[in-house]
């Protein structure tokens, strides 16, 4: 047996397997872009509804992990309850055995023509979106041309002394199995292609179903592994999201083994089988469908089934996951929450994930405002210390924000839309940051006239009080003219800054006054005058802001 041999067809037909499925997924989020997430966030009304969402897109794009990032991000943005996102997550596992199906299909001998219309599309149409439907179909043929050099690699195994005893060892210990299972592919990171070696395996008569089985649990284990580690230094609610993946699957698997073990589940997969056969590719039965298929059809079964089982117990599950992770309560995070990178190739959902990260940086630019402005009235230290911690985020996003965005726009042939979309995004950030900035400034000068003693009357208090609620206003109303793209609500802004504007002459002109009065000194007319300096310029970033809402035609 040349090992060597056996090594590059494995590994290489691995390869094209593993490129050939982010090629259909990369081909297929593009052709769908934002409608995929708008889909998503109209579909989860329910638990039950979030199952069957999950389910299609997950099979639209191939890529269960790319349909839990969207439900994260969704959650974070408040339009998905944690409930809803492990209901997106369930349909999800089901939606990954698609491939499992296709893979059943044994299209092997058409890969190389089905490769070549593939590239002809790509390479020779000048419309995008058949280059995108070229890249699914390329993707499609290379899963299949994959299969096939790996299954050239994986014929000697049949004779492997080695290989042969320790299948042995899986059919005599099936908690073996579930290990194996978990580690290659958590190593893999792709349940589709450990599913399909299994596949391959079990088409060269290297392994048999009751050794598949067991393995098939533990790729339902490992698929979660991924997500775990993608969790790690996330938000919360990520964190929550993928620990839910993890304990559905492991419930799934101590539920299932043991009717296993005692010939239960196959016998259930066989009757549903030989019921529903018409819904199967194949000629009536069980016995009729090759191998390849009959491994599809108990990796469907298994995860319809354990859906249905566990679907009731979502809430019970959601809560088990915030007690594991519990949030901490005050707590901003200032990790960006949907700045996913395995998005960067969907640029309309990568700038919609930006904007949604954009909206947050100015809530939390708002908060920054809002805790500045109380602690020049009250100088209460939580105060100081929030405005503080929220600028310093508020920083950290734009920095976060604009390499995301660059990365995904980068070496891109845009569209006007996307184009117009980019720019604002980026012209926007900027504006934020600086209110944060100029929100900082009013702490210091809170922190400056309480070092020198310096008093405001209750005339001059009361007017920068009404000037403040002026201000607060119109930034809520610039973001949410930008997360509406509302240019009415756009054009509202701008009216309403005239108004500060005026309101900052007047202020400025009744407290030069009243120094010239000997009502206030000095030192307290120019600290006085500065905070109203920095309010009116909050009020002309929300301008700018607005400004680009009107001027962006998307």
């Amino acid at each position: 047996m040349d090992i060597t041999l056996i090594l590059f067809n494995f590994l290489g037909g691995l390869g094209l397997f593993l490129f050939g499925i982010k090629a259909m997924s990369d081909g297929l989020q593009s052709v769908a872009g934002d409608k995929m997430r708008l889909f998503l966030e109209k579909g989860t009304s329910t638990p039950l509804r979030g199952v069957l969402t999950g389910t299609f897109v997950t099979a639209l794009i191939q890529s269960s992990s790319g349909t839990t990032v969207l439900a994260v991000g969704l959650v974070n943005a408040g339009l998905l309850s944690l409930r809803q996102a492990i209901g997106i997550i369930m349909g999800a596992n089901i939606g990954t055995t698609v491939t499992a199906y296709l893979i059943g299909f044994d299209l092997k001998d058409y890969a190389l023509p089905i490769i070549a219309l593939g590239v002809f599309l790509i390479f020779f149409s000048k419309n995008k979106k058949f280059n995108y439907i070229g890249q699914v179909i390329f993707g499609f043929g290379l899963l299949f041309f994959g299969m096939d050099v790996m299954g050239q690699g994986m014929k000697p195994l049949r004779t492997s002394d080695f290989f042969i005893n320790l299948m042995t060892d899986v059919e005599h210990n099936v908690f073996l199995g579930v290990l194996i299972g978990t580690i290659f592919t958590g190593i893999v990171q792709s349940s589709s292609a450990t599913t399909g070696i299994l596949q391959e395996l079990a088409h060269q008569g290297a392994v048999t179903l009751s050794q598949v089985v067991p393995i098939l649990f533990g790729i339902n284990v490992g698929t979660t592994i991924t997500a775990l580690l993608a969790g790690i230094g996330a938000s919360v609610v990520a964190r929550r999201a993928a620990l839910s993946h993890f304990f559905f699957n492991v419930i799934g698997t101590m539920i299932f083994l043991p009717l296993f073990l005692t010939g239960i589940f196959l016998k259930v997969v066989i009757f549903i089988t030989d019921k529903f056969y018409i819904l199967i590719p194949g000629s009536g039965s069980w016995e009729t469908l090759n191998i390849k298929m009959q491994i599809a059809q108990i990796h469907g079964v298994f995860n319809i089934t354990n859906t249905i089982l566990l679907l009731p117990f979502v809430t019970i599950l959601a809560a088990i996951v915030t007690k594991f992770i519990p949030s901490k309560e005050g707590e901003i995070d200032a990790a960006p929450q949907f700045l996913e990178p395995r998005l960067l190739t969907n640029l309309p959902v990568a700038l919609s994930n930006a904007k949604h990260e954009l909206l947050r940086m100015g809530n939390i630019a708002y908060d920054t405002l809002e805790n500045a402005v109380e602690y020049f009235f009250t100088r209460k230290d939580e105060n100081q210390k929030t405005a503080n911690s929220c600028e310093a985020i508020v920083d950290k996003l734009q920095v976060e924000i604009e390499s995301y965005v660059l990365r995904a726009i980068s070496g891109k042939n845009l569209t006007s839309v996307l184009s117009k979309r980019s720019h604002t995004i980026m012209m926007a950030i900027g504006d934020i940051e600086r209110v944060g900035d100029h929100a900082q400034n009013i702490v210091e000068l809170a922190d400056y006239a309480s070092a020198h003693g310096l008093g405001f009357s209750d005339k001059a208090l009361g007017d920068l009080e009404k000037m403040t609620e002026q201000v607060k206003e119109i930034l809520l109303l610039s973001l949410e003219a930008l997360e509406k793209e509302d240019k009415h609500l756009a054009q509202k802004v701008i009216e309403k800054d005239n108004i500060i504007d005026e309101m900052e002459k007047e202020l400025r002109k009744a407290h030069i006054a009243r120094v010239n009065a000997r009502k206030c000194n000095g030192n307290v007319g120019a600290v006085y005058l500065d905070i109203l300096s920095n309010l009116e310029r909050i009020g002309d970033h929300s301008v700018n802001v607005a400004g680009y809402v009107i001027g962006n035609e998307a």
